[in-house]
């Protein structure tokens, strides 16, 4: 697989980089593991040109380490592209992956809240 950085935007002849939607909203799914979810990466790889993107985490039963690391190295690229990542929400299954991995606070996952 290719690193989310050799997709950036192609230039206009004027050397503009096409401007994308101002804010994009990606749903992951509720199998979130790279085998399973070929679509997850195009969804990301279309939100790259929006100035904000939220993502909806709250449907996530079974997440991977494959599927954590696209979304860190996603994050990498909206934060390199001067855009906003922030999150709708989180799933316990989510939430517990990234934090065995270390990467909760890498992903920015919201706070849990107490019950």
């Amino acid at each position: 697989m290719l690193p989310l950085a050799a997709t950036v935007a192609v230039p206009a002849a004027d050397g503009a980089v096409p401007a994308g939607p101002p804010s994009v909203v990606v749903t992951l799914p509720a199998d979130c593991r790279m085998a399973a979810q070929a679509h997850l990466l195009h969804e990301l790889l279309a939100a790259l040109d929006a100035r904000t993107v939220k993502l909806d985490g709250r449907e996530v039963e079974r997440v991977d380490t494959a599927a954590l690391q696209l979304l860190t190295l996603f994050k990498r690229e909206v934060d390199a592209r001067g855009g906003t990542l922030s999150w709708t929400g989180t799933s316990d299954a989510l939430d517990e992956a990234a934090g065995l991995l270390g990467l909760a606070k890498t992903l920015e996952l919201p706070a849990a809240v107490p019950a």
